[in-house]
């Protein structure tokens, strides 16, 4: 009971400022304080999703009823897709440098010349290798992705104790069980970490793609919905982005008390 009375105040403080920020946006909307146009109330962009999400799709000359679901399922895809590819390249290659000098050298030096470029600079590249399809959006999400898990990976299998290695080798161990069962486990925790940080930037990347390299999604009808001045769906799309974004590192901090069960992951 204690620690259920200790917990309430950071909860009711979590949905408390939200729930401020958001009364003193509506009666800016409401009084005119704030132009409608610029930024419009949380009562109309609430009403706004609803039709988004729940309209009749075909009714009247609004382009958006009733098509939120399948454009978060659209964005939804890409995301898992590229953040998937990410994992499956940067995983192997992080703990390959932290483990092998060798591989250190010839591919670090690249990864760490490539990582700074920013995923918009990648845009001009990507559609003209991949045109206007979902092949360059996953591309761009998978790039975004997998620089903050490789680096991580890196770190946790760097990190491995000596001395757990050492008593492998006195064991007999190979280098393939070292790795599977020694530097794996030791870097997880890196690599969830890294994975959060990933999801997170494939998430941006997803919304730059879609702006630009592909014509549905998220991305796609913010721009489409700025471009028409319906700054009602732009911010409907823009909290759509943030819930999400949200979820999904839920289920990733989930799976890594799963899998960490005997450590202590993320933040709570």
């Amino acid at each position: 009971m204690a620690v259920a009375a200790n917990a309430a105040p950071p909860a009711l403080l979590g949905l408390a400022i939200p729930a401020i920020l958001v009364a003193v946006w509506e009666v800016l909307g409401q009084t005119g304080v704030v132009p409608q146009g610029i930024l419009p109330a949380p009562s109309l962009v609430a009403a706004t999703w609803w039709d988004w999400a729940f309209g009749a799709r075909g009714m009247g000359f609004n382009p958006y009823l009733g098509t939120w679901a399948e454009t978060v399922l659209f964005s939804t895809k890409r995301v898992f897709m590229g953040f998937l590819t990410a994992i499956v390249l940067g995983v192997p290659i992080g703990i390959m440098i932290g483990w092998n000098r060798l591989v250190a050298g010839a591919v670090d030096p690249l990864i760490q010349s490539l990582r700074p470029i920013p995923i918009t600079a990648w845009l001009p590249f990507s559609i003209a290798v991949f045109g206007i399809r979902d092949a360059g959006a996953v591309f761009l999400i998978s790039l975004g992705a997998f620089f903050p898990i490789v680096v991580n990976t890196t770190a946790g299998a760097r990190d491995t104790p000596k001395n757990l290695i050492r008593a492998a080798r006195m064991m007999g161990a190979s280098e393939r069980q070292l790795l599977l069962r020694v530097v794996l486990p030791n870097a997880l925790p890196s690599i969830f970490t890294g994975m959060r940080l990933g999801l997170g930037i494939a998430w941006t990347a997803v919304i730059v793609a879609e702006i630009v390299a592909v014509k549905s999604g998220l991305g796609y009808v913010l721009w489409d919905a700025y471009y028409v001045g319906r700054m009602d769906v732009v911010i409907a799309d823009m909290i759509s982005i943030g819930l999400a974004g949200f979820i999904s590192d839920r289920v990733l901090v989930a799976a890594g008390h799963r899998v960490l069960h005997w450590k202590q992951f993320g933040a709570r």
